[in-house]
């Protein structure tokens, strides 16, 4: 049992000293929250069965003992152990949804939640869009939330991994999409077979392998299958663009996020005519490419990936 801290009454005391626990143990956040009383407030809330965005005229109120020691409990296993807090309480929210997380996914944070909630206007009109695939999908997020948001389109959800597509499954259960969203076990597209599509998304696997070694401890509790990205962090991405094309439908997009290895895809791939999109919530390193944009600059593609 977690040691029981005294003097403390209410949610609001938990959540303040919960705060002051992370800041001195100098965890880090960027799974979910990104500071201390944010996170603190989802673990207490979490505990106590309550919803996050709880009225502010609760955090009054009087927690029991048994429900003081599940949040000291939660509060301890997140600054000794450096566990993301989704994974502490098993889920996370992606475009305003809800979905399950365990170990075996990412914690869903990408900004391509944003292009997901407008339909991806403006880069494609939302109204013929039929078809998307979410290529490397681990929990389902991105290619479930676009069934939720563009309830007239079916998905496709990809990854290489048998562990992600089960919680995969079972969040495409849980949204009550599974007559419009179908899930397949591949490596990227071999299993695809001709199937093509409008909108192909994707946040594969993109770190380098420096940039993953000195990532905070958080991250090392993710799975490292969907992060790192070979050396440079272009391995997989590389094999997107040289293979998209060939999956999209006439007039579809490619997106891809690429985080922190923006700079070494456009050292690779000097030439090609990346729209790298600007989102109002923050992020960045999210690209776009035409499916005639691939084809016209597939020799280019092929010399980097072959290279």
């Amino acid at each position: 049992m977690a040691e029981q801290p005294d003097g403390l009454i209410s949610i609001q005391d938990f959540v303040r000293w919960g705060a002051s626990r992370f800041n001195a143990a100098g965890l880090h956040f960027g799974h979910g929250t990104d500071n201390a009383i944010d996170e603190a407030t989802l673990l207490v809330l979490s505990a106590l069965h309550l919803d996050p965005n709880l009225p502010a005229n609760f955090r009054d109120c009087r927690l029991t003992l048994a429900e003081r020691v599940r949040v000291c409990e939660l509060i301890e296993r997140r600054v000794v152990e450096r566990v993301p807090a989704a994974y502490l309480i098993g889920r996370a929210w992606f475009a305003g949804l809800e979905f399950r997380v365990n170990e075996q996914v990412l914690v869903p944070r990408s900004p391509i939640a944003e292009l997901v909630e407008a339909g991806f206007d403006p880069w494609i009109d939302a109204d013929r869009v039929r078809r998307v695939l979410d290529l490397g999908t681990g929990s389902g997020c991105i290619g479930i939330a676009t069934a939720v948001y563009l309830p007239d389109a079916d998905v496709d959800l990809v990854d290489i991994s048998p562990e992600a597509l089960v919680i995969a499954r079972d969040n495409v259960e849980r949204h009550g999409v599974g007559d419009r969203v179908h899930v397949f076990e591949s490596d990227l597209f071999a299993a695809l077979g001709d199937r093509r599509y409008d909108v192909i998304v994707s946040n594969p696997p993109y770190v380098s392998r420096a940039e993953f070694e000195a990532l905070p401890a958080e991250y090392h509790n993710e799975p490292h299958l969907g992060l790192l990205g070979g050396e440079d962090g272009l391995d997989i991405v590389l094999r997107i663009l040289d293979e998209a094309a060939a999956h999209l439908n006439e007039r579809g997009i490619l997106v891809v996020e690429v985080g922190n290895s923006l700079p070494s895809l456009e050292s690779r791939l000097p030439g090609l005519p990346f729209t790298w999109i600007e989102f109002e919530r923050g992020g960045e390193g999210v690209f776009l490419l035409t499916r005639e944009q691939l084809l016209e600059f597939q020799p280019l593609i092929e010399e980097a990936l072959y290279s």
